[in-house]
């Protein structure tokens, strides 16, 4: 069972997810320049949304290379001293998930791990717990290396936090604790051409005297505005498969990733450019087959705005259309629940009429009612 999701989501002027040369990031589909926004900043912007957590009722996992610190907190809560916590974790930290970096920031009080670490509050709950059952006997390797591997083997193949669940986890020194990814996020891309766009800016100098001209500071920011379609498919038994079974929080996932999906907005340059624009266009589907349906097709001849139409109703007009098409080819058999939900009553749909929703709350609920639960796992 898989569960997919599709926006029709159109940006302000603004700059949302730079490249290396502070510019939006952009590609080429359709023999046409597209604007881009990476999975990983689409990714980020769902799993630190408020309404993510909110909605699983569980914390977000941490991606740190600060892993030695933030396990010496509760051990020195729980009495033991700075210096004997950091020195059991220096030890430890290696033999359950990575090595400590060679050069440390002179900064840092704790050496960082190699690699950035992906990891549940309940997690590293646990492994704090583990090791203060056994502090007195840490000194010796043995033990701490069997400590190591029992909680390497608990933590195996499952997680407590949702957005782990969700994304997956790689470690390639510790291949053990890597975890599937439940959900596939897809670069979105504009549904139309578009043109880099470069704003001039001055600032003033308010202490300037009267008769010195001229700008304090001047400089130049890339910009671009743009119609995007947004692609993302779960893995409805993977997730519960990852989160330990637990079928109720799988749906709560499922919920909350949908509800992050629409409020969550990449922050890039947002200070300069505020472009908070909620989508256009929902869609979702339940399925009960293998076979992923990307609309990213339906834009491959790139959107044109009609007179006085811009580009969200012919965007979501063309995703109807193609919608019809597969429909009509592969069947819709395997749909166990398919839910749109357009911004404006006045959208045309001539192949997903039947499936609008009234509102947000109905929408979520037409797809997470379709998903199994306890009584019928």
């Amino acid at each position: 069972m898989f569960v997919e999701l599709h926006m029709i989501q159109s940006f302000a002027p603004s700059n949302l997810n730079r490249d290396d040369t502070n510019n939006p990031k952009d590609c080429e589909f359709g023999g046409v320049r597209r604007a881009r926004i990476s999975s990983q900043c689409i990714k980020r912007a769902i799993r630190t949304s408020p309404v993510f957590a909110e909605t699983t009722e569980v914390s977000i996992g941490t991606r740190t290379k600060r892993l030695l610190g933030r396990l010496r907190e509760p051990l020195v809560e729980a009495g033991k001293s700075v210096a004997e916590a950091t020195e059991v974790l220096t030890h430890f930290v290696p033999l359950y998930a990575s090595k400590l970096a060679d050069k440390d920031d002179k900064d840092d009080e704790v050496k960082k791990t190699a690699v950035l670490l992906y990891i549940g509050d309940e997690e590293l709950d646990h492994i704090a717990e583990a090791l203060l059952q056994e502090w007195d006997t840490l000194s010796d390797k043995k033990t701490m290396q069997k400590l190591a591997r029992r909680l390497v083997k608990e933590h195996k193949c499952k997680t407590s936090a949702p957005d782990i669940a969700l994304f997956g986890r790689m470690l390639a020194e510790k291949p053990v604790l890597n975890l599937d990814a439940a959900c596939q996020v897809a670069h979105a891309i504009s549904t139309h051409p578009v043109s880099m766009e470069m704003d001039f800016y001055t600032a003033v100098d308010d202490l300037a005297p009267d008769e010195e001209t001229g700008a304090g500071m001047m400089g130049v920011t890339g910009f671009n505005s743009a119609c995007f379609y947004r692609y993302a498919r779960i893995d409805w038994r993977q997730l519960v498969a990852n989160l330990n079974d637990d079928l109720m929080l799988a749906k709560r996932t499922v919920e909350g990733f949908l509800q992050a999906s629409v409020a969550a907005v990449p922050t890039g340059k947002q200070n300069a450019f505020a472009a908070h624009n909620p989508p256009d266009f929902l869609l979702a589907v339940v399925r009960e087959d293998g076979m992923g349906w990307s609309m990213t097709n339906a834009f491959e001849k790139p959107v044109r705005a009609r007179r006085a139409s811009g580009l969200v109703g012919p965007s979501v007009e063309a995703m109807d259309a193609y919608w019809g098409r597969l429909a009509h080819v592969y069947g819709i058999d395997t749909l166990a629940a398919v839910a749109a939900l357009p911004l404006t009553r006045d959208v045309s749909l001539s192949h997903l009429d039947d499936a609008r929703c009234e509102d947000l709350e109905k929408w979520v609920a037409a797809i997470t009612t379709a998903l199994p639960g306890e009584e019928n796992a």
